[in-house]
């Protein structure tokens, strides 16, 4: 495990402190070990996926999909997270981001795989018996079994808490008869074990249940027609006085929700891992054709309007690596400190993602929509061929999209990160208002007109990023006062928000990466992370301008709005750059190389 300097810094903190790049985790920082199982798991994913990943999408071979998870199963892929003592490898938190990045790439696949790792097995380590570990956790880890997880029903899907499936306890008080329906259930085809959500009674709360395919009383309806990640399985399923022994019970009763929305917390930021992969296929593709594609008499890539959209698709992928990796090791340093301070090794796991919930929001958001937008260009450099199903965009585009969707809508993610950062505030967890109400008073100041000291590589860009943050106090703060107990109704200006605190721990987390590299490695070595990072800051600017005018003209008026605007003006600004120059650059650099440049290249 790579031991950094412990960050200091809560979730959610990022706002209102500055980060020292020493404490922050780069991927690069990976260990020889890591790299090596990074390693295994991209050589599986080239020969035993990619070779067949027309035949998965087919769907035409049942035992195939099945059978490639087993085999992950057999490397230890399916068991990254669970301890040795269950089966499985035993390692970090940041090791597990890492694998879901590589099988990102595997299409359908990515999907059977997380179901399987993650929601799949996940619940059990953090919440079962030592009975329930035992008996199941080896059967996981090692792709024996294969399982499901089962919260999604017809009318219960963002609301998960309203599922209607019940539970009620046998006369003798040794089972409980399921009844119920579920629907878009990952891996339902094959799975031996769902866990499964119902309320027990009129229970207010959910209640969470292991269930195995032979106790009976479980049908389904056919495979479900998608318009992607057609290689996974995915059927509606249905409960019928299934008999399920008490102590499959998992965890206490009620208890269902809360299991729910703590492993969602660790899906979403897995799946911001796990677009990673996906990225720099698409863009590794894209470099080749448009090296071969000849138009005018000339390769396509010597135009700039695809050289552009090569850099972009780097530099965006820079940055979502940036703040996945930086907040993986964030989650699995406060892990450790829990259990050092005595805290069960269990609930220290799921506490360290906890306190990073909003993180997590920030980084399925983020990756999610930098995958639709690589693979979306992908679509375009590769013109009409993009558009057929004989080319790789197509399954890559519509692949790609059902990751805004799944693990909470993004605009369900958008809502919760501001929720949760004011729910924070109001408990004291993080002083948000007090910087905010010091902004304010900035704002009513005379401006300084001492220029701070920015002749060192870098500085001029923090100085930026201070007065980001100092924008999203500003019109939060304002926000808050105004709206209070209603801003939580008030949608759009709650994403509005989200997409002012996304921009700017994406762009936080790409500098600091780049402020590492550099002391790592030397200004030379670094030079397009420098270009990526300052092109990523610039668009920044003005997505944090577009966002923050948008929310400020959505609750004031008057003067209060034209002082808000005038302070966005000030905050929210970059002294000028041609970024056109820097994309081609990166561009070059891409085309040189024909692969992503940087981590993974």
């Amino acid at each position: 495990m790579t031991t950094i300097s412990k960050n200091s810094i809560n979730g959610g903190e990022y706002l209102i402190k500055e980060t020292d790049a020493a404490n922050i985790f780069v991927p690069e920082m990976f260990t020889e070990e890591q790299q090596m199982m990074a390693q295994a798991c991209q050589d599986f994913v080239d020969t035993e996926i990619m070779p067949k990943i027309v035949e998965i999408d087919s769907m035409q071979n049942p035992d195939l999909v099945p059978g490639i998870l087993k085999k992950a199963g057999e490397m230890g892929l399916l068991g990254i997270s669970v301890p040795e003592t269950y089966g499985g490898l035993g390692m970090s938190f940041n090791t597990s981001m890492l694998i879901a990045d590589i099988i990102g790439a595997a299409g359908s696949f990515s999907t059977t795989y997380g179901a399987q790792s993650g929601i799949g097995t996940l619940p059990i380590l953090y919440y079962g018996t030592e009975e329930q570990k035992q008996k199941y956790l080896p059967k996981l880890a090692t792709g024996e079994w294969a399982a499901s997880y089962c919260l999604t029903e017809p009318d219960a899907g963002s609301d998960a808490n309203s599922g209607k499936t019940k539970a009620t306890l046998t006369e003798d008080g040794k089972h409980y008869l399921l009844n119920g329906q579920k629907m878009w259930i990952t891996n339902a085809g094959f799975a031996d074990l769902f866990i499964v959500f119902a309320k027990v009674d009129d229970d207010k709360n959910l209640s969470a249940f292991l269930v195995e395919r032979t106790f009976g009383g479980i049908t389904m309806n056919e495979e479900e027609k998608k318009m992607g990640i057609k290689g996974s399985s995915t059927r509606q399923v249905f409960f019928n006085d299934c008999k399920v022994p008490v102590e499959n019970m998992l965890s206490e009763r009620g208890n269902g929700f809360k299991i729910a929305v703590n492993i969602l917390n660790i899906g979403r930021i897995k799946l911001g891992a796990g677009v990673l992969g996906g990225c720099r296929r698409v863009l590794k593709q894209c470099l080749q054709y448009s090296s071969e594609r000849k138009q005018f008499g000339v390769a396509i890539n010597s135009f700039g309007a695809i050289k552009s959209k090569l850099a972009e698709m780097a530099i965006r992928t820079y940055a979502c690596e940036s703040l996945c990796y930086r907040a993986g090791q964030d989650i699995e340093d406060r892990m450790a400190v829990l259990e050092d301070e005595g805290m069960d090794p269990a609930k220290a796991k799921l506490k360290g993602v906890e306190e990073f919930a909003i993180e997590c929001a920030i980084a399925k958001v983020h990756g999610s929509e930098v995958l639709d937008f690589v693979t979306d260009q992908g679509v375009q450099i590769y013109g009409g061929m993009g558009y057929s199903a004989e080319a790789p965009m197509e399954r890559a585009y519509r692949d790609a999209r059902i990751s805004r969707i799944y693990e909470g809508t993004n605009e369900i993610n958008r809502i919760l990160m501001v929720g949760m950062l004011l729910r924070r505030a109001l408990k004291g967890e993080i002083d948000l208002m007090g910087p905010a109400t010091a902004v304010g008073e900035e704002l009513k100041s005379v401006p300084s007109f001492e220029q701070p000291d920015t002749s060192l590589l870098l500085a001029a860009e923090k100085e930026v990023l201070k007065k980001l943050k100092k924008a999203f106090l500003m019109i939060g703060g304002r926000a808050v006062e105004s709206l209070q107990d209603k801003l939580e109704s008030e949608q759009e200006i709650m994403m509005s928000l989200a997409d002012i605190m996304t921009e700017i721990y994406a762009a936080e987390s790409t500098l600091l990466r780049t402020e590492k590299l550099l002391e790592m490695k030397g200004e030379d070595a670094v030079a397009m992370h420098l270009a990526a990072t300052r092109v990523y800051l610039y668009e920044a600017v003005q997505k944090i301008q577009a966002a923050g005018k948008e929310a400020i003209l959505s609750f004031t008026s008057g003067d209060e709005q034209k002082v808000l605007l005038m302070g966005l003006k000030r905050f929210a600004k970059m002294d000028t750059l041609n970024p056109k120059a820097l994309r081609r650059q990166l561009a070059d650099a891409l085309i040189d190389k024909g692969s992503y440049l940087f981590f993974h290249g």
